[in-house]
């Protein structure tokens, strides 16, 4: 289960359209480094999932926005949990690696 919740680009994304529901264009420019392929990868896998909703809006052209469901919506405590625990605690994690790959000669 935590593989479908806890990749790197499904927090990232989850926490751009919670907020506000989001176009694809918008996403992307807001999250740094993603390839369009990820990111419509990502968007399908997450509403496959049922963590976000896709509507094509009547515009011309055509444009589609994505928004956060109550299900994907609920996971904004334990993201944010993890987001101050890794703020409170990289230094440290950084420093256990230095340590670690320094003992590996």
């Amino acid at each position: 289960m935590l593989e479908k919740i806890a990749d790197k680009w499904t927090i990232m994304i989850l926490t751009v359209i919670c907020p506000k529901p989001s176009r694809f264009n918008e996403i992307k420019r807001r999250l740094d480094g993603i390839t369009h392929k990820s990111l419509a990868d990502a968007l399908k896998r997450l509403e496959r999932h049922g963590l976000v909703t896709r509507t094509v809006l009547p515009t011309a052209p055509i444009g589609v926005e994505y928004a956060i469901t109550p299900l994907g919506h609920s996971l904004k405590q334990p993201f944010e949990a993890l987001c101050s625990w890794a703020l409170k605690n990289g230094g440290e994690l950084e420093a256990a690696c230095t340590r670690y790959d320094q003992g590996k000669h």
